[in-house]
């Protein structure tokens, strides 16, 4: 046991084992990572921080030029409160109820919600960040004015409306009587033919806040086409 020890201590260090080890290469596909290939250890240090200090200076993805593409798809969703005291504006039309919705603007949720599709298709912020509710310009301010905005925005990028499919989900009242006035109102805003307008209407069955009559909500697909 003690010659074996004597042996292991006293065995030479092989020189190769020491030797200096050969330049640190790495090679990435992530651009946040410079290409890394024989610098020494500080200047790898330095030029990853310049790398993350360049990408957190990069604007973002909604600041960049829109791609163009054939065709593009949005979804838009909003929901609104229903409260005494409120009128009851869905599509730009006045519908008799015993309550309305509790909003910043006039609380209209299709408009609302179209207008999210719209926006969600162009890759651009929500109505929220366009229209904050925390602006008192936009205090009671009707929705057609955000629903404007938004086919502006939708003719600058260059493309028109290819289809709209909408679906309001409440338990009271009746759409049906105002449907079609909704459709031609709605038509009106985006200055579409009513063959690519449809309008749906859903109660809730009486589950949930939407089911009591205590809310209202729309759901809003849209095709936009390049023109």
């Amino acid at each position: 046991m003690a010659m074996a020890s004597s042996l292991f201590f006293s065995t030479p260090i092989q020189p190769k084992l020491i030797s200096k080890q050969k330049p640190f290469s790495y090679h990435s596909s992530n651009p946040l990572l410079p290409q890394l290939t024989h610098k020494p250890l500080r200047s790898l240090v330095v030029s990853s921080a310049a790398a993350i200090e360049a990408e957190t200076e990069t604007p973002s993805s909604n600041s960049t030029p829109l791609k163009s593409l054939p065709f593009r798809v949005g979804h838009g969703f909003d929901l609104h409160r229903l409260e005494p005291g409120y009128p009851l504006i869905i599509g730009g039309i006045n519908i008799p109820h015993d309550r309305g919705c509790e909003a910043h603007s006039d609380g209209d949720v299709l408009l609302h919600c179209v207008v999210d599709a719209i926006l969600g298709a162009l890759g651009l912020p929500d109505i929220g960040q366009i229209f904050p509710d925390t602006d008192p310009k936009w205090k009671g301010a009707p929705s057609s004015v955000f629903m404007e905005e938004a086919v502006r925005l939708m003719h600058e990028a260059g493309y028109e409306l290819g289809n709209l499919d909408a679906t309001l989900i409440l338990q009271r009242p009746k759409v049906s009587p105002h449907k079609e006035s909704i459709r031609a109102n709605l038509c009106k805003l985006l200055g579409a033919d009513p063959s690519v307008v449809n309008l749906k209407a859903k109660t809730h069955e009486k589950v949930d806040s939407l089911g009591e009559n205590r809310s209202i909500a729309a759901h809003t697909v849209v095709l936009l086409m390049k023109k």
